[in-house]
């Protein structure tokens, strides 16, 4: 397959969101936005439909897309995404050029920032980027390609319940926002993007 923006966003997608079933051929993607379900079907062209589920005692609705295509399955366990990935997941084999992208993808999957006024300094805005995995090797490697291509180096933490964060403070964050959303019209999931451009936005005054 040809690499371009939208298939990186994509891929990064699958590697968090999504998961390679055991038959060799579909593809299942699952996430509480619907609006993240329609940007992947845009950007692959799909015509599935898109079915809901619920998750645990809290009854909480999830968005769930399933379709299958053998040649994308080969192309995605070309590139290190594999079945039963969470916690074997390593380099995904990105060209270097569309790194960000997948990382776009990667922070609407599972990632998150989060900004507060912190009460122990006036005026101090804080300001963070989360990225989670329950794969160390993963996030390490994510970790190595941001300082790589953006310049900048989060810290890698070990949380409960097997998950590993790499977390990106304040002046960190602000460059790798910049680096993520390089222009305006990027297919992104808006809700993260608005509540971003929120948190820089105070900064900036």
């Amino acid at each position: 397959m040809r690499w371009t923006a939208n298939l990186a966003y994509a891929v990064g997608l699958i590697t968090t969101d999504g998961c390679l079933s055991n038959d060799g051929r579909h593809i299942i993607l699952t996430s509480k936005d619907l609006d993240q379900i329609q940007n992947f079907i845009k950007i692959l062209k799909l015509t599935s439909k898109i079915g809901t589920k619920t998750s645990g005692f809290s009854e909480k609705r999830y968005y769930n897309l399933q379709f299958g295509n053998v040649k994308f399955y080969r192309f995605l366990l070309s590139i290190g995404l594999t079945p039963n990935k969470s916690k074997t997941l390593g380099e995904i084999l990105i060209p270097d050029k569309y790194f960000r992208d997948f990382l776009r993808g990667h922070l609407d999957g599972d990632g998150c920032t989060y900004s507060y006024w912190d009460p122990r300094w006036k005026s101090s805005f804080m300001f963070y980027t989360n990225f989670m995995s329950a794969s160390e090797k993963h996030l390490r490697w994510i970790q190595e390609k941001i300082q790589k291509l953006s310049g900048v180096s989060g810290k890698l933490t070990y949380h409960g319940k097997s998950y590993f964060h790499l977390r990106f403070a304040k002046n960190d964050s602000i460059k790798l926002m910049e680096f993520i959303y390089y222009k305006s019209n990027l297919i992104c999931l808006e809700r993260k993007r608005f509540k971003i451009q929120q948190a820089l936005s105070i900064i900036r005054k």
